[in-house]
C-alpha cells in the first residue's frame, strides 16, 4: 500500500470516529468555539449565571458548624500547633474540629481496629484519635498536618502497675 492510500484510509477513519462521537457532543453544546465569543460579545450575561456554572467552592463561614453546646478538648501536638474538637454527646458521627483558625464538620469513619477516624472529604482533612494520641493528615496533599496531639488526659505520665511477684522468685527467697 502505497503512503497517499494509508494516509487516505486514516483520514476515512479518524472521519468516522468524529462522525460517531459528534452525536455526543451535539446533545450538549450546538455552538462552535467562534458562535460562543460572538455570543459572549453581544449578550449580557448575569453574575449568578456565571457563579452556577463554576464547580462550588468551599464557603468557610457557610460550612462551619454549629457548636454551641458541645463538649470542648483541647489538644496540644508538637511543634506547638493546636487543635480543638468540639463533640455533641447526642450525635457521635460527626466532630467539629478548629484547626489554624478554622472551623471543619468531619464525619466519623467506620474502622476494624477501633481507632476514632473522621474526615472532611472537601478539605481533605482526616483526623485519627487513639487512646495515645491524635493525628491530622490532608489526604489532598498526603500529608500530615499535627501529630502527637494530646489533651490533658493523654499527657498525664502513666502509672505504672506492679507486677505480683513470680513464683520462681518466691522459692529463692524461700517464701
Amino acid at each position: 500500500m502505497s503512503i497517499s492510500k494509508l494516509a487516505i484510509a486514516c483520514s476515512v477513519a479518524l472521519g468516522a470516529m468524529t462522525l460517531a462521537l459528534a452525536p455526543a457532543y451535539a446533545a450538549t453544546d450546538t455552538t462552535t468555539p467562534a458562535k460562543k465569543t460572538a455570543k459572549a460579545k453581544h449578550s449580557k450575561a448575569k453574575p449568578a449565571a456565571k457563579a452556577a456554572a463554576k464547580p462550588a467552592e468551599p464557603n468557610p463561614e457557610a460550612d462551619e458548624p454549629d457548636t454551641t453546646g458541645d463538649t470542648t478538648t483541647e489538644f496540644n501536638c508538637e511543634l506547638g500547633d493546636k487543635i480543638t474538637i468540639y463533640t455533641n454527646a447526642n450525635d457521635d458521627k460527626y466532630i467539629a474540629l478548629r484547626w489554624k483558625k478554622r472551623l471543619h464538620r468531619l464525619s466519623r469513619v467506620g474502622t476494624t481496629t477501633g481507632a476514632n477516624r473522621f474526615e472532611n472529604r472537601l478539605y481533605g482533612l482526616i483526623w485519627i484519635g487513639i487512646p495515645a494520641k491524635g493525628m491530622l493528615l490532608d489526604s489532598k496533599q498526603n500529608r500530615q498536618l499535627a501529630n502527637e496531639c494530646k489533651d490533658a488526659e493523654q499527657l498525664k505520665p502513666a502509672v505504672a502497675v506492679e507486677a505480683p511477684p513470680s513464683l520462681g522468685m518466691q522459692q529463692a527467697t524461700g517464701g
